[in-house]
């Protein structure tokens, strides 16, 4: 997508991951008792959706992700996880599994009614303990549960919730976005993220967004511009600190390790398995437009690409327009979430959100 292209985009109807025909999203979410954490659910058509991976992070939790391999031989998945709890919260995708085991969906692995596995791969993002509670994390119930939200529909809630519940980004409070394209009526384009990440989402010269150049229209239609104290605020907040592995008690400072970025990229074109995978590829390069750095050693940044099928096949050309818009919706993604985010604190600490500096309620 050029320039040009970009300043004519326009949003699909809800701006946000629905917009790809026949997939639905479900979230649960837990604040409270030591809980500052959740999962999010996207669930295939029924007739499942094709899916490729890219994990550049050097810290990711994953399951299932080797089934998204071109090389591998199931073509479809039935839903896809994106939970809190780091390798913990991976126990999710189990209770998604069961729920779907339950409904009759899944791979017919053996002659009789419901001998069948159900294909979910999943990644984790690290929310431990931002609640207080450390062993406050997602197990099989908040899979069941935001699959259950799934099947019952509704619009993709933004911000402190589901998989973006515990988030946190250069120190501001993160969370879910989401937001779509569509591309001359042919193609709809659109991504999901839980932004956790453990670089900064500002530019420290002015203290905007770095990705907010990349909103259109339906976006946010005003975005305020930080004054001095508002800059000077997010870049002490955001300023980059020596990561640490363990809590040694040795003096030592720096900032627990804790981040990843989790993002879903789908499109209603008709790709392949490999298509996918380099659908994912380039959409990392809406990651590096809104977040710096990412994917270090600290961070376990996984792009999920899905494609339903329902728009027919694309052209050479009409794929390079798909994956290139990835990018642009992936951006515009994460700086939606950091707008819905809103200021955190629970005894483990305190998360403002941009917005709120930005207003002057958290400086």
């Amino acid at each position: 997508m050029t320039a040009a292209d970009r300043a004519d985009a326009l949003a699909g109807p809800t701006n946000s991951l629905l917009d790809v025909s026949g997939l639905r999203v479900g979230q649960h979410t837990a604040i409270g008792d030591g809980f500052r954490t959740g999962t999010t659910v996207v669930l295939a058509p029924d007739d499942g959706m094709i899916a490729g991976v890219d994990v550049r992070g050097g810290g990711p939790a994953t399951h299932e992700t080797d089934l998204l391999e071109p090389t591998a031989s199931v073509e479809r998945i039935h839903a896809l996880v994106l939970t809190g709890g780091s390798a913990y919260g991976l126990a999710a995708c189990t209770g998604v599994m069961l729920g779907l085991a339950d409904r009759g969906i899944g791979l017919q692995v053996g002659p009789n009614p419901g001998e069948l596995v159900p294909l979910v791969p999943g990644a984790a993002l690290f929310d431990l303990g931002r609640g207080g509670d450390f062993r406050a994390r997602p197990t099989a119930a908040f899979g069941a549960a935001a699959l259950a939200a799934a099947h019952t529909g509704g619009p993709i809630a933004m911000g402190n919730v589901g998989a973006g519940t515990g988030a946190a980004t250069g120190n501001l409070k993160g969370g879910i976005g989401t937001a779509s394209v569509v591309l001359d009526g042919d193609f709809t384009v659109a991504a999901l993220v839980a932004v956790n990440a453990a670089g900064s989402p500002i530019d420290p010269r002015n203290g905007e967004l770095l990705g907010a150049r990349l909103l259109l229209a339906a976006d946010r239609p005003y975005l305020p511009t930080p004054d001095d104290a508002a800059r000077r605020a997010l870049v002490g907040i955001t300023a980059p600190r020596a990561p640490r592995m363990t809590f040694a008690g040795d003096g030592t400072s720096g900032d627990v390790i804790g981040n990843t970025t989790l993002v879903v990229v789908a499109t209603d074109a008709l790709l392949t398995k490999a298509q996918c995978t380099k659908l994912a590829a380039v959409s990392k390069n809406g990651l590096a437009r809104a977040l710096n750095p990412v994917h270090t050693m600290f961070d376990g940044d996984a792009v999920f690409g899905l494609a339903t099928g329902s728009a027919g096949a694309p052209d050479q050309v009409g794929f390079h327009r798909i994956s290139v818009a990835g990018a642009d919706v992936v951006t515009r993604a994460i700086v939606r979430a950091l707008l819905a985010a809103t200021t955190t604190t629970t005894p483990a600490g305190n998360w403002p959100s941009w917005s709120d500096v930005v207003s002057g309620s958290a400086r």
